[in-house]
């Protein structure tokens, strides 16, 4: 009977353990708090140095000279001594009309005038003979007015004929059709053998000059102060590019800021002439016009790619000497062939997130990768791939 108790202690120690033990396996395992994943990213440093600033606008090639080849008299063409597009120079034979008619002419013309000529002679004789004998009273004063008269008036009918022989000379010359200016022919418009008239609206073929040609192009009538006050300080370049902004064409000079703005859509229109020495440019074509307006020195730049827009502006995001990210903002002057030029927020020397900066946030830990593993990384498609 004295055992009792004991054996009572025992069973409730045993009955307490296994309530214990079944509360703990009730429990759930705590769950191991996860840590700050490790972001891969592409960095570059950022340099300082000479950026061009640009003002760009879309422009159309003009030729520098068009001349369209007519003819001034009326003729049948008996030769053309050029081909279509072949390279021209001023003075040369372009097309020969048939010379007969005005030859002829300028021969009769030149009979009338040794005819007139004759008498001219014949009657500055008699005058002379007059006028000796008119001092020794055998010549009355009337008769010797009377011959002067008529010598006045063969000396009026010579000069009158070689007027006209100069005429027809100047109309001889016009069968001969010569090229005014130097550049590339167009299309012919006439054939050998047909007539050709001073009336005809297309003439005999159209010589576009092309060396040096002139670009017209439209910019902002806002770029107009800085182009002033650049254009006081010197010439000012011009740069062509295709279309596509990929192939540049030619650099030339600017020429001229039109006197006017055009109302309707607030733009000034500018002349630029290039030496296009190479033929790259061609009349009508349309082309993008990069006026070069400064160049500022030692400014920093980064890759167009590592600029984000925030709610409060843009920012990109550098990397510490710790590899944690810093959100830094900066003030963005302009973005030219995938380079952000950076008026204030960076300075040389630090390290800019140009890829992968998507799934960044301030404090973010990096890893930057190099070489081989940076060129292959497709860091952008990755994120966005990830986003739900």
């Amino acid at each position: 009977m004295k055992r009792t108790p004991i054996v009572a202690v025992v069973v409730a120690v045993l009955a307490a353990g296994s309530l214990l033990y079944i509360e703990r396996r009730s429990r759930p395992a705590p769950v191991a708090q996860p840590t700050a994943a490790v972001v891969p990213v592409v960095a570059s440093k950022v340099t300082a140095k000479n950026v061009p600033i640009y003002r760009r606008g879309i422009g159309t090639v003009a030729a520098y000279n068009t001349d369209v080849v007519r003819s001034q008299i009326q003729g049948q063409i008996t030769a053309i001594t050029f081909t279509e597009g072949q390279t021209v120079k001023a003075g040369d034979l372009l097309a020969q009309i048939d010379p007969r008619p005005y030859q002829a002419q300028i021969e009769q013309l030149t009979a009338n005038r040794d005819r007139d000529q004759a008498n001219l002679t014949n009657e500055e004789a008699n005058l002379s003979r007059d006028t000796q004998l008119g001092a020794k009273g055998y010549a009355t004063p009337q008769l010797i007015e009377t011959q002067s008269s008529k010598v006045a008036q063969l000396k009026a009918a010579v000069q009158a004929d070689q007027a006209q022989i100069d005429q027809a000379n100047v109309q001889l010359s016009y069968t001969r059709l010569t090229s005014a200016i130097s550049g590339i022919t167009g299309v012919r418009r006439i054939d050998v053998g047909n007539v050709i008239h001073p009336t005809d609206p297309n003439g005999l073929v159209v010589i576009t000059q092309i060396e040096p040609i002139s670009l017209l192009f439209t910019l902002p009538q806002t770029d107009l102060p800085a182009i002033q006050d650049q254009m006081a300080k010197g010439p000012l370049s011009v740069i062509a590019y295709s279309q596509d902004n990929k192939v540049k064409l030619g650099e030339g000079k600017l020429l001229l800021v039109n006197n006017e703005i055009a109302g309707t859509t607030g733009t000034v229109q500018l002349k630029a002439e290039f030496p296009n020495t190479d033929h790259r440019l061609w009349p009508g074509q349309l082309v993008n016009a990069h006026l070069l307006l400064d160049t500022r020195a030692d400014a920093i730049t980064v890759a167009g790619s590592a600029v984000q827009q925030g709610p409060d502006g843009p920012y990109v995001f550098v990397v510490r000497p710790d590899q944690t990210a810093e959100l830094r903002p900066v003030h963005v002057a302009e973005i030219n062939q995938g380079q952000a030029l950076i008026d204030s927020g960076l300075k040389a020397g630090d390290n800019v997130v140009v890829d992968g900066q998507y799934r960044l946030k301030e404090g973010s830990k990096v890893q930057e990768l190099h070489g081989k593993a940076a060129r292959e990384a497709d860091l952008q498609s990755s994120v966005q791939d990830a986003i739900p």
